[in-house]
Formats: structure tokens, C-alpha cells, sequence
């Protein structure tokens, strides 16, 4: 009965607020990516570097641009960040696993790799960034976006969380909990 009313409450506040700012994340000791995301670990672990400055969105919508502008090409493993900026094609992955690390690195906090659905019909499982600031929260997706956008530019439908990786933390976002019980 507990476990019922629990997920029950669980849906409702999904339903309620499907958006990546307003997802539940829980944190988990594992999730399915941890294997392949091997490669890619000790960026996500890596101390975000203090810097003098704080980080804008000005500047990130110019490293956003950046990675926007490498081609695109799928690939199986998560490439790191230098293969991503080599010049070789790069995917939703190794594109925001290049962000992330250049983020922590001039001192931005409160960033999160999100693995989930870009939009509601997504067959396919997609990779972005979510930044929280004093002045709101972000998507930072440089595979389809050219700037960083808010939950109300991207709507309720768009950015569906399931997984999310913030340092050496890991997240699972509610409605992966709520569809696998």
C-alpha cells in the first residue's frame, strides 16, 4: 500500500511539472550508462575549477556556438572532450560532455549531463546539459540549440530526463522511476 501511494504521488508530481527544471532527481548508487561512460568519468568527476569570475550565459552561448558549429556524427562511445573538439564529427554526447568539462573548468557550479528524451515522441535517447543559476535554469543542449534556453523556451513536452550525472553523483529522474515499476 505504501509503495503504491508512493509512486502514485510520484506520477502526479511528474504529470505535473514534466520539464527538465522541474523533474525529481534521486539520487542512485548506479545507472544503465555507467559502463560505457567510463571514457568519460573522470570529466564528470573532475573539481569544477574556482574562478575569479562568475560564468554568464553570454559566454556560454559562445562555447554553446562553438560545439554547435562541429559537424555532426553518431557514435557508439562517448567520446572525450578533446576528440570531440579534433575536428572529427561529433554527437549529442561527446558535444556536451566538451561543454560540461569547459563549464567546471571556468568555475560554473550546479551543472548536470542529463541523458533522456529531447522531445515526448523521441524514439531515441538524447544528450544535453541543465544548469541552475541565480537567474534561472537552462538547457544547454550545442547538438540543436545555438543558445542556452529556459524551461518556458523549451515547454513542459521537450527534455524529458531519465538519467543525470553531476560530479561524481548520479541521478535518476522520477518518471524513469515511475515507468520501470
Amino acid at each position: 500500500m505504501k509503495k503504491s501511494l508512493l509512486l502514485s504521488c510520484l506520477f502526479l508530481a511528474f504529470a505535473a511539472s514534466s520539464s527538465f527544471a522541474d523533474a525529481l532527481l534521486f539520487t542512485v548508487n548506479a545507472t544503465p550508462y555507467d559502463r560505457q561512460m567510463a571514457r568519460i568519468r573522470p570529466v564528470l568527476t573532475a573539481p569544477a575549477h574556482l574562478s575569479g569570475s562568475q560564468v554568464s550565459v553570454a559566454i556560454v552561448n559562445q562555447w554553446m556556438a562553438d560545439l554547435r558549429s562541429i559537424p555532426y556524427g553518431f557514435t557508439t562511445f562517448w567520446k572525450t572532450p578533446a576528440e570531440a573538439q579534433s575536428g572529427a564529427p561529433a554527437d549529442c554526447k561527446a558535444k556536451a560532455v566538451a561543454l560540461y568539462e569547459k563549464m567546471r573548468d571556468n568555475g560554473a557550479t550546479n551543472v548536470r549531463l542529463v541523458i533522456g528524451k529531447r522531445t515526448a515522441t523521441s524514439r531515441q535517447t538524447h544528450a544535453w546539459l541543465a544548469w541552475d543559476t541565480e537567474s534561472g535554469s537552462y538547457v544547454l543542449d550545442p547538438t540543436f540549440n545555438w543558445v542556452a534556453c529556459t524551461s518556458s523556451q523549451v515547454g513542459k513536452r521537450n527534455y524529458q530526463p531519465l538519467y543525470a550525472y553531476a560530479g561524481s553523483k548520479k541521478f535518476r529522474a522520477a518518471s524513469a522511476l515511475v515507468a520501470q515499476n
